[in-house]
């Protein structure tokens, strides 16, 4: 696995990945930057949540589960003195579909969190990492915010 990252200006760079995407990572305004993309750390928690959701809807995909709908929702705490490395990790499963068996839905969470997600269980040497799994029977989950 390669990644390439080409400063642009400021605190501005382009990270380029092996496989041939590109994502705009900045930094604060008061750290330089100019708010033009995500911030290291933050590209960081989402590879975590992505690297999980995945892990979570392979396993689901081959226990033949209806998965209809799939949302992970990570929160961090970082420390407050250098290095600022994240000390705590929540993820929220949220997972729809008609019919789904939630003792399989709750096996697949365990499986990422304890052998399969690289990026959750490298980040939990210093992190607590907890979870929570909601899964809602149906066709999609809950937009947040509609209907307030």
């Amino acid at each position: 696995m390669k990644t390439r990252i080409k400063w642009v200006e400021g605190v501005s760079f382009v990270a380029e990945t092996g496989s041939g995407h590109s994502v705009m990572v900045d930094g604060a305004p008061e750290q330089g930057g100019r708010n033009l993309g995500i911030r290291p750390m933050e590209l960081v928690l989402a590879g975590a949540a992505a690297c999980t959701a995945f892990d979570v809807m392979v396993i689901l995909r081959k226990a033949r589960q209806p998965v209809a709908d799939c949302v992970v929702e990570a929160e961090a705490k970082r420390a407050g003195t250098d290095p600022k490395v994240f000390t705590h990790i929540h993820l929220r499963y949220a997972i729809a579909g008609r019919g789904l068996d939630h003792h399989q839905v709750q096996r697949a969470v365990k499986l990422s969190k304890e052998k399969y997600c690289s990026a959750t269980i490298m980040l939990a040497k210093t992190a607590e990492v907890t979870h929570e799994v909601v899964v809602v029977d149906g066709d999609a989950l809950p937009v947040p915010g509609a209907g307030d």
